[in-house]
């Protein structure tokens, strides 16, 4: 029972992940610019498809003829250089400019090849946030002390409520003694 239940969640992981890559596919294979029909068609993948700002993006690029290729966007910090992969391909690393404003920017691929094929695709600049402290950081010794005189100033000290269990604790010790001293005298003197 827990097998199919891991099997199903599994599933819907595996769904989740290839249905927006597919996309990103199909749009990036759009935006290819074919020359003399379908055999010079020419197709460039990202990974991650979105990137915060200073981070970093993979490009590959199949059916480039040549072993050279240059990227362009206005969301890179300088252009993408593309180079032969080892299996394959071309292969280029671009880096999101840190200023970056999130949404889609284009990105253009020239192929230096005879035929002067080009690629089109886009990146996506998302803003993921800047990780903020969870509780008021003060450096120094100092900074517990604000801290734990809030914590004083709350306390007050024990109440009724205190003062009641303490009495009727204080009640049930007293019975268990004087249960336990009733005992005592009651034994026979065994000689």
């Amino acid at each position: 029972m827990r097998s199919t239940t891991l099997t199903f969640c599994a599933a819907a992981v595996v769904a989740a992940t290839l249905v927006p890559a597919s996309a990103a596919l199909a749009d990036s294979d759009s935006g290819s610019a074919p020359e003399k029909g379908k055999d010079n068609r020419v197709s460039l993948t990202l990974t991650p498809s979105s990137v915060a700002p200073g981070g970093e993006t993979d490009l590959r690029l199949e059916g480039c003829e040549g072993r050279e290729a240059t990227g362009e966007s206005e969301v890179f910090v300088s252009g993408a250089r593309f180079s032969p992969a080892a299996d394959g391909g071309l292969f280029a690393e671009a880096r999101i400019s840190s200023d970056a404003s999130p949404g889609e920017y284009g990105i253009r691929i020239d192929c230096k090849d005879d035929k002067g094929a080009t690629a089109a695709g886009t990146v996506t600049v998302v803003d993921r946030g800047r990780p903020s402290p969870l509780a008021p950081v003060q450096a120094g010794g100092g900074g517990t002390a604000a801290l734990s005189t809030d914590r004083e100033a709350k306390q007050e000290g024990p109440g009724t409520v205190h003062a009641v269990i303490g009495l009727a604790l204080a009640a049930v010790a007293a019975v268990a003694v004087a249960f336990r001293s009733a005992r005592r005298r009651r034994r026979p003197a065994s000689d």
